[in-house]
């Protein structure tokens, strides 16, 4: 099983926005292009959130090769969806894992 992990600190001026942007559109949109089985959203505790709160979104994919696909197909697709929607109002870095036991 692989995560692919997205971690992103969001304006508190979009906040409840993007959270259900996300959880409506986004996450589905991604879920939907059959690479990955569910996701996860998490909320990073015990950080300096006065600027906007900070998440990861775990998106769980059943092979690499899965991952792979979304990556070299969707990936691009919708990132820029976000940045038209949201612009410079998040910051998000991601990150690739593999469940080892």
């Amino acid at each position: 099983m692989i995560i692919y992990n997205v971690t992103i600190k969001v304006s508190k001026s979009i906040a409840d926005n993007w959270m259900q942007w996300l959880k409506e559109e986004h996450i589905p949109e991604v879920t939907g292009t059959g690479c990955f089985t569910n996701a996860n959203i998490l909320q990073l505790l015990e950080i300096d959130d006065d600027e906007g709160p900070t998440y990861a979104i775990q998106y769980f994919a059943e092979s690499r090769e899965k991952y792979d696909f979304y990556i070299e197909n969707f990936a691009d697709l919708m990132r820029e969806k976000s940045f038209q929607k949201w612009g410079d109002q998040f910051i998000a870095f991601r990150s690739v894992m593999k469940i080892v036991q």
